[in-house]
Parts: structure tokens; sequence; C-alpha cells
């Protein structure tokens, strides 16, 4: 699990710091690689933190104090990205708990593209101050195949394991 919140933390310190450096259209690249993956980890940390949105919480201001910290030309980057996360987990956690009965990449990649859509508008507009309409339609779309990519990812990994975390998925 410590590996897990350690890549969840470093994937946003680089998609911030990345972001801050390249601009809006970096953005994109970014949420197929980096918040993909932490659409994904947040939905495994749902399961084993037994959806406490508090944990999720703060890791979600830990990630944009360390962007901070790292870099303080993110500022902008990391407030838009943790508001943006904040209110994608909103909506993210409703969905995966309405769906916690079926198996991990359904409920995964169903709770990921409304949150995708949320975190998406949000982000940039917050983030660079201005609503970009391309940017805003190519995460949504980078977010949802870099979800999907990384989901299949985490749930081989954790049935390597032999973890069971849901009724669907004994």
């Amino acid at each position: 699990m410590r590996v897990l919140v350690a890549i969840y933390l470093a994937a946003i310190v680089i998609a911030n710091v990345t972001a801050a450096a390249f601009g809006p259209a970096w953005t994109v690249v970014n949420a197929f690689l980096f918040i993909g993956l932490d659409l994904v980890i947040r939905d495994h940390l749902h399961d084993k933190w037994q959806s406490n949105p508090w944990k999720v919480l703060g890791l979600i201001l830990v990630g944009g104090a360390l962007s901070y910290l790292v870099n303080a030309d993110t500022l902008p980057i990391a407030l838009g990205s943790s508001v943006a996360f904040i209110a994608a987990m909103g909506v993210n956690a409703l969905v995966y708990q309405l769906l916690i009965r079926k198996p991990f990449l359904v409920r995964s990649n169903a709770s990921n593209v409304p949150a995708a859509v949320v975190d998406s508008i949000l982000f940039p507009t917050i983030a660079f101050g201005a609503f970009l309409p391309w940017i805003i339609f190519g995460q949504i779309a980078a977010k949802i195949l870099g979800g999907g990519m990384w989901s299949v990812v985490i749930d081989w990994f954790r049935r390597k394991k032999g973890e069971k975390v849901a009724i669907a998925d004994n």
C-alpha cells in the first residue's frame, strides 16, 4: 500500500511540475500517463481504506503541497489540481460505491469517466485561468484511455497478489 501511495504522490508531483513547465497542451500527455494512473490508484485505495474519504483527501492535499515545495512556480497548477481532484473524488466515490458489487475493472472504469470529466473541466480552468475546450476534451479522452490501461495493470497486480476487495471479485 505504501508503494501505491508513493506512486500516487509522485504522479501528481510530476504532472504538476511538467504542466507548469510546458503549459496546457502538455497536460493531455500528463492526463494519459499520470492522472489516469492516479484515478485508478484512488479506486484501489477506496477498497483498501473502506471508503474513508479523509485519507484520500489528505493524499490529494499532500500531492499539491509537495508540488509547490518541489517548484513554487506550480502554485496555480497545484491549486487547480487539488481542487479538481477533490471534486472528481466525490463523483468517483459516489459512482464507485454504487458499483461496489461489480468487478474492479467495471467499477474503476465506470467511476473514472465522470471523474475525468469533472477533473478535466476544473483543472485547466483553474490552473491556467481560462476555459480551454480543446485541452478539456483532450484531457477527458486521455484520462479515460489512460485510466483504462492503468486499471488493467493495477487489476493484474492485485489479482497476482491474490487480493479480493469486493464481493464481485471473490
